[in-house]
């Protein structure tokens, strides 16, 4: 039996577009499995941050409760019995008790709590907001695959049901009766600057209005108008220690940081995006420094994770936190070839 030309070249065509079609499904699977990996990751870090954001509003109750006022401490009940309800409701029931719960911390007189409770309350509710929206952001892509008919006739998501989007009211926590202004939008470019040995470049620093209580940062800084996350980073390595790179050298971002902090009178909220850098060894000289850096920036020093560790043990405080446990991330960063995927740190 022998076959013509026409009909070996239907059969190759044949051949070849089952083949594709093969390894379209097959890495579609894969692409699907990860999507939806990723989206259980971002449902329990969104978890996370509503758990924390319960944890503080029983603080607030705390507080509340002690003032000895009737109405306080009805308000106090109410706000501890909706985050204890939070914490316990399922899945499905919880947009409806964290909207409860975030309509009730509204409700609260800043003036009424320490500063440092208001920090910290603004700091769990921007991490709410964060996570919420890495959760939806998450949630759609994995539903934009997965409900295309090719991917639905073929059943290539298996039996691993839909994700939901998660809605909640976003709220900018007030603090400005607490005589704190609240900076909202603020974009900071930051970098994990490496030597040859692996040691970071971290800068000694104080509050101005606190100058007995130093801490310890990576080199970076506020995006200014018209910048890019890239060009506020090499601009910012240039004024805090005089070394002038280029933006192609960097790596990332690599992590993603919301930090609520109070600092000079004002009370920061600042969504900082982290990148690594190699380079040579060098004394950090400033290039230029505000008004405000020059009283803020008071040493730097290149650190192991070891010199981080104790720092941290002396009481002085190193951002972000558990840098020593991020560092071979940072140092694999910066020695490859591509840019990493950026990921969520406190």
């Amino acid at each position: 039996m022998t076959f013509s030309a026409t009909t070996i070249l239907v059969l190759a065509l044949i051949a070849a577009v089952l083949i594709t079609a093969g390894v379209w499904a097959y890495t579609t699977a894969n692409r699907l499995d990860r999507l939806h990996v990723r989206s259980d990751q971002a449902r329990l870090a969104l978890d996370a941050a509503l758990d924390r954001r319960a944890v503080v509003a029983r603080a607030v109750a705390t507080i509340l409760h002690g003032l000895d006022d009737p109405q306080l401490v009805e308000q106090a009940r109410r706000l501890a019995a909706l985050a204890d309800r939070a914490e316990r409701a399922n899945w499905r029931d919880r947009e409806t008790v964290e909207n409860q719960l975030a309509g009730a911390l509204s409700a609260v007189d800043s003036a009424l709590l320490p500063p440092q409770l208001v920090a910290e309350l603004a700091d769990a509710e921007a991490r709410v907001l964060i996570a919420r929206r890495f959760h939806n952001d998450a949630v759609r892509d994995t539903l934009a695959l997965r409900t295309r008919r090719p991917v639905r006739w073929l059943h290539l998501g298996g039996t691993a049901p839909l994700p939901t989007y998660f809605e909640i009211a976003e709220r900018a926590t007030a603090a400005a009766s607490t005589g704190l202004d609240v900076d909202t939008v603020r974009t900071s470019a930051r970098i994990v600057l490496l030597d040859e040995q692996d040691r970071v470049l971290l800068l000694r620093g104080v509050d101005p209005q606190i100058p007995d209580v130093p801490f310890w940062f990576t080199i970076g800084g506020g995006i200014e108008t018209g910048e890019t996350l890239r060009e506020a980073a090499i601009r910012e390595l240039y004024e805090e220690t005089g070394y002038a790179a280029d933006s192609s050298a960097l790596r990332g971002p690599l992590w993603r940081r919301v930090a609520v902090f109070p600092f000079n009178g004002e009370l920061i909220r600042s969504e900082e995006l982290f990148f690594a850098l190699r380079a040579k060894n060098f004394t950090p000289e400033p290039g230029s420094l505000d008004f405000i850096e020059r009283r803020s920036i008071i040493g730097n020093q290149w650190c192991t994770p070891t010199d981080i560790a104790h720092l941290d043990h002396a009481g002085e405080t190193v951002y972000p936190y558990h840098l020593d446990q991020l560092l071979p991330e940072a140092i694999a960063a910066a020695d490859a070839d591509a840019d990493p995927e950026v990921r969520s740190i406190r």
